[in-house]
């Protein structure tokens, strides 16, 4: 039985008008997003190459390394003349990408397995893990009574269709003897996930820990009334965030994948040694970011990033081994017949050389 989990996540007292924000926020945040052009991409724009990437979320504290690499030049030293939109779960951008809307898209890795495994034809790939530590949970509050997973039978647990926790349900349920039937879903915008927990509305929530957590503690929500419960507590196994594109994109501009990628590393890298350089990114595309909140979800989200294996061997230091085993917790938990090798998704070819793949100490 998983462990309860109140996350130690640091975050300062919040204001009275993080509240109000909160819902402010994710409207503004529906608005498609714009090149990001800053002085430095003008000279020399005809030589790049236009490239749509779509992120798996809003703009909050875990997005901001990606504006950081966009902000500094990163991907134009690529070649790249790059557009950021934020995104709406990572159920849906990997069908962004899949349709071609998206050059590339970054979201939870299983999703996208699940869907090279149900849909025939399918040629996403994911040329990079960014998260190996996977931050799904069931988040719920302590008034809640809610102290295992079984006792989410029979209560009401809130979620957008596109989260990747709700679509990933299946999986913890098998792990921790929930019977899913039991279970009353609530369907829901992400700006109203937290807020309806907070009011009593849902009894739970599922989504990243970083995004649900902090988000109640922009509600106004104590520390020690939120209770996280980890999908990974459940023994569920499971990769995280990735970088995604189709294999005929990827196989026809190479370079430009492996430019994508190295990019990517340098804004983690810089993310981590100037976090308020990051926050401050973050704040020109989302004005009324409570910029101390996001920096503290920035560097909590860190965590699942910065693991032993990255941290001794970069963003490339990880097994097929791994992969397969995150393929097949999905083919179990959804009875899918159909078979998927590790390299026939997760294609490490693309990856630049390891020294660029480090992260600082």
């Amino acid at each position: 039985m998983p462990r309860i989990r109140r996350p130690r996540l640091r975050a300062p007292a919040p204001t009275g008008r993080l509240s109000m924000l909160a819902t402010r926020r994710g409207l503004m945040l529906g608005t498609a997003g714009t090149l990001l052009a800053m002085p430095h991409l003008a000279r020399g724009q005809a030589a790049l190459t236009p490239v749509k990437f779509c992120l798996d979320w809003a703009f909050q504290g875990p997005q901001a390394p990606f504006l950081l690499a966009a902000e500094r030049g990163f991907f134009r030293e690529e070649g790249i003349a790059i557009t950021i939109d934020r995104g709406f779960g990572s159920g849906d951008t990997p069908v962004k990408v899949s349709t071609g809307a998206y050059e590339f898209g970054i979201a939870d890795l299983s999703p996208a397995i699940r869907l090279r495994l149900t849909t025939q034809g399918s040629d996403i790939i994911a040329p990079m893990v960014i998260q190996q530590g996977s931050p799904l949970a069931v988040m719920t509050l302590k008034k809640s009574g809610i102290t295992t997973l079984k006792q989410l039978e029979g209560r009401k647990v809130a979620a957008p269709e596109t989260d990747s926790a709700r679509q990933l349900f299946p999986a913890l349920a098998k792990a921790a003897g929930i019977d899913s039937s039991k279970i009353n879903w609530l369907t829901v915008t992400p700006q109203l996930r937290e807020p309806m927990l907070v009011r009593g509305e849902t009894d739970a929530i599922t989504g990243f820990e970083v995004s649900g957590v902090f988000s109640l503690r922009s509600l106004r929500v104590p520390e020690g009334d939120i209770v996280s419960l980890r999908y990974s507590d459940a023994g569920v196994a499971l990769l995280s965030t990735a970088l995604l594109v189709k294999r005929p994109y990827a196989e026809a501009n190479p370079k430009l994948v492996t430019g994508m990628i190295r990019a990517i590393a340098r804004g983690h890298a810089a993310a981590w040694k100037d976090p308020d350089a990051a926050i401050a990114t973050l704040a020109q595309r989302d004005p009324t970011a409570p910029k101390e909140l996001e920096k503290a979800r920035m560097m909590a989200n860190f965590g699942f990033i910065r693991t032993p294996e990255v941290l001794s061997g970069g963003f490339g230091n990880l097994t097929e081994a791994r992969v397969q085993a995150a393929i097949e917790t999905i083919r179990s938990a959804f009875g899918i017949d159909a078979p998927l090798k590790a390299g026939e998704i997760y294609t490490p070819a693309y990856l630049p050389p390891a020294s660029d793949l480090t992260l600082p100490a």
